[in-house]
């Protein structure tokens, strides 16, 4: 029998007997014109494709192996896998006849296995009380693969991607049945697994001699797949580089897909961290970070990682580095995709550009982050859709101090003669004049505090502000607010109060609700800048031990702080709908003693319409052992030769920042040293103690962000 007469049976018989039959000898004189892809191949009507957009059968997994009916299904599921492969492996021999001979045999050899695995499922199947076709089969191998235009196209798909994937199922299932004690399945798997290693190692043969030999092994199969395929299809349960190294892949290519990740149909969320919201809203997009922040910006640009999950996407400037990404793996993380932006943004060649995305998920909306994600806007199947869903009129207001302090100022006539609340007195007082800044500084000292605090309506926390400890009025404190006013900025005087404990509380504004995420403590340097966050238990119902144990009277003011804040966020909640605002909200609040020595609480000294690290911090204790406390620091650089403006003394922080003289990885090595981390037993694989560093010391530049986990 000719070659092309088999294939031809294979592809488009209507009967297993005919796809399954195995002649003996094939001649490959007359292997005729190239064939044009059919829409599907020839099946009987209980085995034809379910429709693509029918949704998905659930994949069996280990659970429920030990019923025979699961078993079976599991199966069922292979068994259409290896019977698309033959078929695959027809159109392969039908559409590319002028291909090598060597290529054309290594295929028949290839199909006559496929063939072989099918017969086998079959068999095992039907003991199990399943009939093939019982269950819907799926046809993504096929609209994945047989659109091919070239041979390499089919070794790079097939080859490299769901038969390489076929080497974690095999194994991962293997060991699956024969926990149960159904050796004889655990034996078929065991002889498929040795088989596709085999396959696999064909494919790489034929990769290696086509592609750009420039290119490495892992460059060169990142180019060669087309979406839908990628190289995450290339990986199936339990990540196995024993028998990919067996199949004669490098150990650069193994590291490279183990870390590697890609939606496989999950519509993406993407994400990406531009701290200069605020900046830009209040000087616009001309506005040039300085340097520092500028380098600090590119050191965190990947902590939106731990904000994503499985199948996201996450932007940045450099991806990060393969042997950081394994370690977070091993540490229990599920790892995004990372797509890489340059100075202009998302090329416009960008894969990204042309797929069909969930929603956009900036560290906080501005017109820099509407102006980098608007090639994406047309992407989405999510609301919002457009750049003034995504940054309403009205909503720059929201990050100014003055919204939060006339919003404070409405709440507190609700709980007159509160004595555990701040006064209205001690709430910042927003200015437009110079007139108006030192009519409200005198007013405040003339009540007895001395120090006063003046901040820009628009900067970061601790920055963009005028402390003034001196009894007097500079002359430089005045030429500051006189530049700042001048150039239409308005500024915040508010009295500068003995802080006892800072903390954050954590909101998500939904299409339905104002949803609490949970609340964590803050660290400040005495400048107010951020230095760390620490979640404790109970994070999720109510704020900080280290904060309420101030507030001691009412007695049972700590279990009525909860519902107390409830009230508040119902009254946040139409204001936030009123501006069309969605997403995430970090609320920033203190305890402190007033002047006649009563500790009194601020309930909200700023609104923030964006994530934070306190956000951050909370999306990480889903890896850490319920119970444990945990810290989230920046760890900075200190100065020499003078005391450190920016390091953290509290007796709760155990990560000290980095000395003059030293370097990061040297710094990281040590703390790893001090803290090692343990995790929980697999599957939970949650963080018992330790430290987790958050971005790689080797690239850090100005700043390393760390999580340490208490015992």
């Amino acid at each position: 029998m000719e070659l092309r007469e088999f294939a031809e049976r294979v592809l488009f018989a209507t009967s297993l007997e005919e796809k399954l039959a195995t002649p003996g000898h094939l001649t490959d004189a007359n292997p005729g014109p190239a064939l044009v892809t059919p829409e599907t191949p020839g099946r009987p009507p209980h085995l034809r494709f379910k429709a693509a957009r029918s949704g998905s059968t659930e994949f069996p997994t280990l659970r429920g192996l030990d019923q025979e009916r699961e078993r079976g299904r599991l199966l069922h599921f292979f068994a259409n896998h290896e019977l698309l492969a033959t078929e695959l492996m027809a159109l392969v021999l039908l559409k590319f006849p002028n291909a090598p001979t060597d290529f054309r045999r290594g295929v028949l050899r290839t199909l006559r296995d496929e063939q072989a695995h099918t017969r086998l499922y079959l068999e095992r199947m039907q003991s199990c009380g399943i009939a093939f076709g019982e269950l819907p089969v799926s046809g993504q191998f096929w609209r994945a693969v047989a659109p091919m235009e070239t041979p390499m196209d089919y070794v790079a798909g097939l080859s490299l991607t769901f038969e390489q994937a076929n080497l974690d199922y095999c194994r991962h299932f293997a060991a699956g049945f024969a926990t149960i004690g159904d050796a004889v399945t655990a034996r078929l798997l065991d002889g498929i697994y040795r088989d596709e290693i085999g396959h696999v190692a064909y494919g790489l043969k034929w990769f290696r001699r086509w592609k750009d030999a420039r290119l490495s092994d892992w460059e060169a199969f990142c180019r060669q797949l087309r979406f839908p395929l990628s190289p995450q299809r290339a990986k199936g349960i339990a990540f196995n580089p024993e028998g990919r190294r067996a199949a004669g892949l490098d150990d650069a290519f193994v590291a490279e897909l183990r870390v590697f990740a890609q939606s496989k149909g999950r519509t993406p969320t993407v994400f990406v961290f531009h701290p200069f919201a605020e900046a830009r809203i209040a000087r616009g997009l001309a506005y040039t970070p300085p340097r520092h922040q500028r380098l600090l910006a590119q050191d965190l640009a990947p902590l939106p990682m731990f904000l994503a999950q499985r199948d996201d996407v996450v932007l940045v400037p450099q991806r990060p580095a393969t042997p950081f990404l394994a370690g977070l793996q091993d540490a229990g993380f599920a790892l995004p995709e990372f797509v890489e932006i340059g100075p202009e943004g998302i090329p416009p060649h960008s894969p990204l550009a042309t797929r069909k995305l969930g929603r956009l998920r900036p560290w906080a909306w501005s017109p820099e982050s509407l102006d980098l994600l608007a090639p994406l806007l047309p992407r989405l199947t999510v609301e919002p859709r457009t750049a003034a869903q995504c940054f309403p009129d009205g909503l720059a207001r929201l990050y100014g101090k003055t919204w939060s302090c006339r919003f404070l100022h409405s709440l507190l006539p609700r709980w007159p003669g509160t004595p555990w609340l701040c006064p209205e007195s001690d709430i910042g007082t927003p200015v437009a004049t110079l007139d108006q800044a030192l009519a409200a500084i005198h007013s405040i000292r003339a009540r007895g505090h001395h120090p006063v605090l003046v901040k820009e309506d628009l900067g970061t926390a601790g920055g963009n502000a005028l402390r003034l400890f001196e009894p007097a009025l500079l002359p430089a404190h005045r030429r500051w607010m006189e530049r700042t006013l001048e150039d239409g900025r308005t500024l915040v005087v508010e009295p500068w109060l003995d802080r006892l404990a800072d903390f954050s509380i954590q909101l998500e504004m939904g299409p339905r609700e104002l949803r609490l995420i949970g609340y964590t403590a803050l660290l400040n340097d005495p400048r107010g800048q951020f230095v760390a966050n620490q979640a404790c238990p109970g994070w999720h119902r109510r704020p900080p031990a280290s904060a309420t144990a101030w507030l001691r009277d009412p007695i049972d003011l700590v279990t009525r702080l909860p519902d107390w804040y409830r009230e508040v966020f119902s009254a946040l909640e139409p204001e936030l709908r009123a501006l069309q605002y969605l997403g995430p909200i970090g609320i920033d609040a203190f305890v402190y003693r007033h002047p006649d020595g009563r500790p009194r609480l601020k309930p909200i000294v700023e609104i923030n319409p964006r994530f934070t690290m306190g956000r951050l911090t909370l999306a990480l204790m889903d890896h850490v052992h319920p119970g444990r406390r945990a810290l989230f620091k920046l760890v900075r650089r200190t100065a020499p030769r003078r005391p450190d403006p920016v390091s953290s003394t509290h007796p709760s922080d155990p990560l000290p920042d980095l000395g003059p003289d030293e370097d990061w990885p040297s710094y990281a090595r040590a703390l790893r040293e001090r803290f090692p981390l343990h995790l929980e037993p697999h599957p939970t694989a949650r963080i018992r103690e330790g430290v987790l560093f958050l971005t790689d010391p080797a690239r850090a530049q100005v700043c390393l962000a760390a999580l340490h986990i208490a015992p």
